[in-house]
């Protein structure tokens, strides 16, 4: 039988039992288990792990382990660039783009709010997220585990907060996304651009009183919505202020 050591560091030991949290411990490994069959067997995503280090050296996922073997196991550095050591994905992805799981419709909205393409349906099996993720080059944000288990899904983030803006905190952090935001760029309802309507064309659309008080319109041409900078839409701006400002 394959014995092998691992030492988790940082988040990730969040998903360990107590007594396996932050120090080393050997387990056995069946015959030709790979780093990211031992990572997950252990009870970690994939998705989590930006880099492992096996007896010192960087190594992929496929790596098959050996008796004796020594694993660090770590999430993404966020002071220190260690990108000449990565070896876990093959690529980055060109663009963020996520699919939301049925149980983050409050955090896909908030994401939609700051301008990031963001699929989201109730009805999507986890089948079916994986399937577009993978095609799409996707980010899958999800609650669930077992989700970001799965082979083909690349890139993704467990999302440990439960709250919808505290979920969009953590992501921002995780992900670095201040750089990246585009606020009020995007459709809520259907993920698509806003363009700017006038305001002789927006006015006959809305409430009088909003047609009187406000002159800076945009609309999305899949659902025709109006927005305009209302009193919801200072309250969005309140909640993006302190994340755009880091």
């Amino acid at each position: 039988m394959t014995r092998a050591t691992f030492r988790f560091y940082e988040e990730l030991n969040d998903f360990l039992p107590a007594e396996r949290r932050r120090q080393s411990f050997t387990c056995e490994c069946a015959r030709g288990a790979t780093v990211k069959h031992m990572i997950e067997a252990l009870g970690i995503p994939h998705t989590e792990v930006e880099l492992v280090l096996l007896n010192g050296e960087s190594v992929g996922l496929e790596r098959v382990i050996f008796d004796g073997d020594r694993l660090a196991v770590y999430p993404k550095f966020e002071t220190l660039d260690i990108s000449p050591l990565l070896k876990v994905r093959a690529q980055p992805l060109r663009v963020l783009r996520f699919v939301a799981d049925a149980h983050l419709g409050g955090l896909a909205n908030l994401l939609r709010m700051s301008g990031f393409d963001t699929l989201y349906d109730n009805r999507f099996e986890d089948s079916e997220i994986a399937e577009i993720a993978a095609q799409q080059g996707r980010i899958v944000l999800t609650r669930d585990r077992e989700l970001l288990k799965r082979r083909i899904i690349s890139h993704g983030c467990y999302v440990h907060a439960l709250k919808p803006s505290l979920q969009l905190r953590e992501v921002y952090e995780r992900l670095d996304l201040a750089r990246s935001a585009r606020p009020f760029s995007l459709c809520l309802h259907c993920n698509l651009p806003l363009h700017e309507i006038s305001p002789e064309l927006a006015r006959p659309l809305v409430p009088p009183r909003v047609g009187a008080l406000y002159s800076h319109f945009l609309r999305c041409d899949a659902c025709q919505r109006i927005y305009w900078e209302g009193s919801h839409w200072r309250g969005m701006c309140a909640l993006l202020a302190p994340l755009l400002d880091r």
